[in-house]
């Protein structure tokens, strides 16, 4: 018997156009294939939805999230120490409301290129902020000047070759300071279709800091920012863990009214307004405001800046990076962890804030989620917004949805002119 011959592939065909159309025939093959498998589940899954039986069970990809090593320091709801420890840390008298975050910003030395720019936009950021040239003076000389003059938090950008590669967060008067690397910075005005942001105070969305070193980061980035955010302003503020890497986007909410016209099933219609009929629609969507860059954590020191006799709580080694899989901000997929308390409700990792003066309807348009936890004219208790972490505003009127999506608890806040 025969064998059969190994098929051709199109990288063995010298003829560029042969192999051009055997490779896009090929590509065709595949996409069918993949079409032919997704009909069948869904005709396996809608025939076992018929019988009242169990659907199979969806494939789940391998990935870095869900296989990563666990953590013993995970923060759990539970643990009355972590939050005994947060009632007694550097950052409780902010995050309390005690004191006004005021946040002091200078440079490196030799600051040039694009860190003026970074840091001008930095400055729109974080509300209470203000900038003071470094010039010839030590570090130590501007975190005295700092404590001198009542500010809670000093920021400091690094520039190197012109282009900014490192941030240093002091909070005052007794630290911690934090050391990050910069990296993938991109300005407003390199942002396609971006927004200019208004001076109204932002929320904070700090997502996945949910082991206890990524809790005291979240809480020491948290202490930056006020913690009664303006719902008006629609601003938000994102920091988003992912594998130790910190993304910040600031984004900020636009509501749209757009007409869509609908034909009229009336045959015997005449008129050109019995024809088309208009319906209004409500559109939530994100509009960028910028800057965005990247941060990973290199140390985290007790104390402000000492280099010289200075202790430090962790330092990113080398020989820690044993793993792919191994992580010290976040924790493994298979376990559940708390993020810090923050001004926009933060308990899992699919948060929706809507706010503004809209209805709870275009809430519901905006997360399909809330469609099946709670539908139209389903009635939707007032909650008081002070329970959550912030100050809530006279005129505005505050509800609260929850439902459980694959395990994690997700909620939805709504702040609303009108009652619902």
């Amino acid at each position: 018997m025969k064998e059969k011959p190994d098929p051709v592939l199109p990288s063995q065909i010298k003829n560029k156009e042969k192999r051009s159309e055997m490779h896009a025939k090929l590509k065709r093959e595949k996409k069918a294939q993949k079409r032919k498998l997704a009909r069948e589940r869904d005709q396996a899954a809608k025939l076992s939805a018929d019988l009242g039986e169990q659907p199979p069970e969806k494939q789940v990809p391998r990935t870095i999230e869900n296989t990563r090593e666990p953590d013993e320091t995970v923060c759990r709801p539970d643990d009355e120490e972590l939050f005994a420890g947060n009632d007694a840390d550097e950052f409780s008298a902010v995050l309390k409301q005690q004191i006004a975050p005021k946040v002091l910003i200078t440079t490196c030395r030799f600051n040039s290129g694009r860190g003026p720019a970074f840091i001008e936009e930095l400055m729109q950021v974080i509300p209470n902020s203000h900038y003071v040239k470094r010039g010839t003076y030590e570090l130590k000389k501007i975190v005295e000047y700092a404590n001198n003059r009542g500010f809670t938090s000093l920021v400091v950008v690094h520039t190197n070759r012109r282009e900014p590669d490192a941030l240093l967060i002091i909070n005052l008067p007794d630290g911690p300071t934090a050391h990050f690397k910069l990296s993938k910075l991109v300005l407003r005005k390199d942002i396609k279709n971006h927004g200019n942001p208004t001076s109204h105070k932002p929320e904070l969305v700090l997502n996945n800091f949910t082991t206890r070193l990524g809790h005291r980061i979240g809480r020491m980035i948290q202490s930056i920012f006020p913690q009664d955010p303006n719902f008006r302003g629609r601003r938000v503020v994102t920091f988003h863990n992912q594998r130790d890497y910190i993304f910040f986007r600031h984004h900020r909410y636009i509501f749209e009214t757009k007409e869509n016209k609908i034909a009229s099933k009336d045959k015997k219609a005449k008129t050109s307004e019995s024809k088309n009929q208009s319906e209004k629609q409500v559109i939530c969507r994100l509009q960028e405001c910028g800057p965005r860059f990247t941060l990973k954590l290199i140390t985290l020191q007790h104390g402000t800046f000492d280099t010289k006799s200075g202790e430090y709580e962790w330092v990113h080694k080398p020989d820690m990076d044993t793993s792919r899989r191994r992580f010290f901000l976040s924790l493994s997929s298979n376990c559940r962890g708390i993020t810090p308390h923050c001004s926009c409700l933060l308990l899992s990792m699919q948060e929706l804030i809507i706010a503004g003066p809209m209805f709870f309807e275009v809430a519901i348009a905006t997360s399909g989620a809330m469609t099946a936890a709670a539908a139209p004219g389903h009635r939707i208790p007032e909650v008081n917004a002070s329970h959550y972490g912030f100050h809530p505003l006279s005129l505005l009127h505050y509800y609260h949805v929850s439902w459980v999506d694959d395990g994690i608890v997700c909620v939805l806040l709504i702040a609303a002119e009108s009652s619902v």
